[in-house]
C-alpha cells in the first residue's frame, strides 16, 4: 500500500511538473539531510545551493519511499488496533494527519521553516503539501481496494 500511495504522489508531482511547471520536491536534498543525521547534522545550512549528488538522490528516493511504507503500516495497524477495514474517509484523513510531518520535521530541517513559514509563498505550499498528503491517503485507500480485489 505504501508504495502504490507514494506512486500515486510522484505520477501526481510529474503531472503537475509537466502540466503547470511546478517542480517536484528535490528528493536529492532530501538524501543530503539524511546522510547527515547519523554525523549529528540535523538541519542543512541556509543557502545549500550545491547540487546534490547522485547517491545523495538515491538516498532521498529510498527515504520517501521507505517513509511510505512505514505510513502504510502505521494506518494498517491502526485499523487492526480498532478492528476496523480501510476507509477513504480513515485514508483521507490519515493523509491528512501525515503532513504535520513535512511541516514539523522535513521543512524545518531543510530550512524552509515549520510550515512552510520561511518560503516566499508559505500559503500556497501548505496548499500544495495538504493536497498531496490527501492525494497520499486516497492512494493508501485504492492500493487496500486494489489488494482486496486481487486476494478475492
Amino acid at each position: 500500500m505504501g508504495l502504490g500511495a507514494t506512486l500515486t504522489i510522484d505520477l501526481w508531482a510529474q503531472f503537475l511538473r509537466l502540466c503547470a511547471g511546478i517542480a517536484p520536491t528535490d528528493w536529492g536534498v532530501v538524501g543530503r539531510w539524511v546522510a547527515g543525521i547519523p554525523r549529528g547534522r540535523l538541519r542543512l545550512p541556509r543557502g545549500n545551493s550545491e547540487t546534490p549528488g547522485r547517491s545523495e538522490r538515491l538516498l532521498g528516493w529510498l527515504t520517501h519511499y521507505a517513509i511510505g511504507i512505514a505510513y502504510a503500516l502505521i494506518y494498517l495497524t491502526l485499523l487492526h488496533t480498532m478492528s476496523l477495514d480501510a476507509s477513504l474517509p480513515s485514508a483521507l484523513l490519515f493523509g491528512l494527519v501525515t503532513v504535520l510531518a513535512p511541516w514539523l520535521i522535513l521543512q524545518p530541517a531543510l530550512g524552509k521553516g515549520a510550515f512552510a513559514s520561511a518560503t516566499p509563498r508559505p500559503g500556497l505550499i501548505r496548499l500544495q503539501n495538504l493536497a498531496v498528503h490527501l492525494l497520499f491517503g486516497a492512494g493508501l485507500y485504492l492500493t487496500w481496494l486494489l489488494g482486496v480485489t486481487v486476494n478475492h
